[in-house]
């Protein structure tokens, strides 16, 4: 399983709950209005990927889907606010802290 960090920029009201709820069907967890966090294998990542691309609009929404390794996730600064902890898991938090 790799942390995964799923961005979007989605003009469409409905399109982006459909992406929204691609990412919480897949188990990531909201930390930004337009921001999911979580863990996923190879397929999983493949497969959200797939089914965001079906929903988009290519030429005016973005998706991008970051894979992270857990060294580099370590190192995530957050500042500010950041998220919302009680909307994320406790082995997410325990990678931050």
């Amino acid at each position: 399983m790799t942390m995964v960090w799923v961005v979007y920029d989605i003009t469409d009201n409905t399109t982006r709950k459909n992406i929204a709820r691609i990412c919480l069907d897949k188990g990531l967890y909201r930390v930004q209005k337009s921001v999911f966090l979580g863990s996923l294998n190879t397929n999983e990542r493949d497969s959200l990927a797939l089914e965001c691309e079906d929903e988009i609009d290519p030429a005016v929404d973005s998706v991008y889907v970051f894979p992270m390794d857990d060294e580099s996730f370590r190192k995530v600064k957050l500042l500010g606010q950041a998220f919302d902890k009680e909307l994320v898991s406790d082995e997410l938090l325990t990678k931050f802290f």
